[in-house]
């Protein structure tokens, strides 16, 4: 296919495939928010409400009504959401909860800011910009001392700490006048130079000692997503030595993360290829295919390099036959590494209404960006 062709063919699967799942199954109208532990079919088989999948989802059907569709049903789905987030999410506390019960009562905390950074986000959404702010300088100053969270002191550097503080930066700088955002984007700019092994040019998930299995540790997915997020931040915060280090990471993490027998994208790898202690390790999984879609997308409509359209074609074709539902929409998540389909729940506490329509938006919104400069025309 060519762009004009993924992008139609990523609207109507958006459309009518990914969010009715959402939209017609798990909206909670009795307690708010909405249920993300569903199957195959939108039943619930886990009824709690975990915090950071809750406030990805305000996210999600805010900027679908708000950039891509003024439907009322996407803004009714991020208002509902969003009231059980701004009601339960903290309770008075300083940190933000990771899991609440259906009703909104307390469940746990995490020793991780990322429930944190995406209640944030669901903040700035909604237009609360002085509760985005301040939970914003919280996150700064638990990424910088860990121990506050109750984790270790001098914490390894890591790949998702850089990402979600530079996105959070880059949202409040659209709508809040603070020149310490720029400087924060710049500073995770150039966190990522630690994680880069100058042999191999891939992004390595932390900064830790090569005799760790954890210093060693390659995450496709995760080089996939942080590309793409910096190259957004290369457009406020320039950079071009770090724009083709990411855009050389883009072809780098599909070319070693790539299943050369069954084709699809490794979870986890090591850079010596040494045993990976994680069981999942080899297995397929939805969010790497989707960030190497919408990564690859933006590296072609960049720069009309042709391998990055080979890669796209091969991705999007292996993705589409092994991840979505057609008898019931939506995807699944988890597959083995033949691409055969391991648990058919559709969501959890790690999976919800987010990196695939995600994915789908910036795919649809850089191919028409590009399509306008040229790029990718039939």
């Amino acid at each position: 296919m060519n762009l004009a062709q993924y992008a139609e063919f990523y609207r109507d699967h958006l459309t009518n495939s990914v969010l009715p799942f959402w939209l017609n199954h798990t909206l909670d109208r009795e307690h708010g928010g909405y249920f993300s532990g569903v199957d195959r079919r939108g039943r619930v088989y886990d009824p709690r409400k975990y915090v950071w999948m809750q406030a990805r989802a305000v996210w999600t059907f805010q900027t679908l009504y708000s950039t891509f569709d003024p439907r009322p049903e996407y803004r009714e789905a991020a208002e509902l959401i969003f009231g059980f987030v701004e009601r339960f999410a903290r309770r008075g506390e300083p940190r933000v909860w990771f899991s609440l019960t259906r009703e909104g009562a307390p469940g746990y905390f995490q020793r991780k800011p990322y429930s944190a950074v995406f209640v944030a986000l669901a903040y700035v959404s909604q237009g609360r910009i002085e509760q985005a702010r301040a939970l914003f300088w919280d996150i700064e100053g638990w990424v910088k001392n860990p121990t506050v969270l109750g984790r270790a002191a001098g914490a390894q550097s890591q790949l998702a700490d850089i990402m979600v503080l530079a996105l959070l930066a880059m949202e409040l700088m659209a709508v809040d006048e603070d020149a310490r955002y720029a400087e924060i984007v710049a500073r995770c700019q150039a966190a990522v130079w630690a994680h880069l092994d100058a042999e191999s040019g891939l992004l390595l998930e932390n900064v830790a000692s090569r005799e760790l299995p954890e210093g060693r540790m390659i995450c496709p997915g995760s080089i996939l997503e942080v590309a793409w997020f910096l190259l957004h931040t290369v457009e406020q915060v320039p950079n071009p030595s770090l724009e083709q280090l990411l855009l050389d990471s883009i072809l780098k993490a599909v070319e070693f993360g790539w299943d050369q027998e069954f084709g699809g994208l490794y979870y986890f790898m090591d850079l010596e290829g040494r045993p990976r202690p994680e069981l999942e390790a080899n297995m397929k999984l939805w969010w790497p295919h989707t960030e190497a879609i919408y990564a690859l997308v933006l590296a072609y409509t960049k720069t009309g390099d042709e391998r990055y359209k080979v890669w796209l074609d091969r991705v999007h074709s292996y993705t589409f036959a092994t991840f979505p539902d057609a008898a019931f929409g939506e995807w699944f998540g988890y597959c083995d590494r033949r691409g055969a389909v391991a648990t058919e729940l559709k969501g959890g506490a790690y999976k919800c209404a987010f990196h695939v329509p995600r994915a789908l938006l910036y795919s649809i919104q850089a191919i028409e960006r590009g399509l306008t400069h040229g790029i990718g025309r039939p």
